[in-house]
């Protein structure tokens, strides 16, 4: 058998080929962001216990003044009730939006349970740890949150569905994909969804730069109002007319009847649920200012 000539060129240039086709096959996997963490559920004791809080005679005395606040019906007549199952609800990480790696797409900021009065009108009754135990710190009209978990179960089973507050929209996000599930959503990164990656580059470009230490926090605005509108807890910016800009509705007993003050970090979560005032309760303002 005679031994075939390769010649030199020619078998260096095959083995450049090789080495370039090794290193552009491993080229995507040493740049490609690692998924998100997925947040850590609350615990089935919790669920339980927040439920009961949502349900308990002092909430539900609330619930009734709540739903009769614009003359809809009398108080005695709003008999509220608890439907169905107390749900999670997520927010938008400010560590993803940091850009920090390993970091969940959004973090758990409070549970919700869905109340309905006589004549079928709805609220959402929000639930946090204070100290050892589940306490009611507010009640919205609507049932946004259970109802978004429910469609973002129908559309991406096993997905972490959460909200982004700043321009109120919510999502349902698992492995590398992102999709919609209000009109808000759509608006933000389309009807087909996107990719995590896309996703964390869009909330970075919008909020990387209000997060806590940057310029922005340090003028003193993070936390409270300045000219153009409100601003969450973490220091990213709410537009007015979304989910945190709110109308008082009903207080609780004792305070003479007068409303209470409602945060403008109440969206954000995490500084209404430090407040353990008990029931706040608030009015959705379902202004689409966009």
């Amino acid at each position: 058998m005679t031994d075939r000539y390769i010649p030199r060129n020619a078998a260096r240039a095959a083995a450049a080929g090789a080495l370039t086709a090794a290193l552009l096959g491993l080229a995507p996997l040493a740049h490609a962001a690692p998924p998100p963490a997925v947040p850590a559920p609350p615990p089935a004791a919790g669920v339980a216990e927040a439920h009961d809080a949502a349900a308990s005679p002092g909430t539900l005395s609330t619930l009734s003044r709540f739903f009769a606040r614009d003359g809809a019906l009398a108080k005695t007549d709003a008999r509220p009730r608890i439907d169905g199952a107390t749900v999670p609800v997520y927010t938008l990480d400010r560590d993803f939006v940091a850009g920090k790696e390993g970091a969940p797409i959004a973090r758990l900021d409070f549970l919700a349970s869905t109340a309905v009065s006589a004549d079928g009108q709805k609220a959402s009754v929000w639930t946090a740890r204070t100290g050892n135990t589940w306490s009611v710190v507010n009640i919205a009209t609507g049932d946004d949150e259970t109802r978004y978990a429910a469609a973002g179960a129908r559309k991406l089973s096993g997905g972490t569905v959460f909200r982004e507050p700043q321009i109120n929209a919510w999502y349902v996000q698992r492995g590398d994909r992102v999709l919609p599930l209000d009109e808000d959503a759509v608006r933000a990164v389309g009807e087909k969804g996107t990719t995590v990656d896309a996703y964390r580059d869009r909330v970075r470009k919008a909020y990387g730069a209000r997060l806590p230490g940057s310029a922005y926090d340090k003028k003193g605005v993070a936390g409270g109002y300045d000219a153009k509108g409100a601003v969450n807890g973490d220091g990213t910016s709410v537009a007015p007319g979304t989910d945190a800009d709110r109308s008082v509705t009903a207080a609780p007993e004792g305070d003479g009847g007068s409303p209470i003050a409602a945060p403008a970090a109440m969206a954000g979560g995490a500084a209404a649920l430090a407040l353990g005032l008990g029931a706040v309760a608030v009015r959705r303002r379902r202004l689409r200012h966009r």
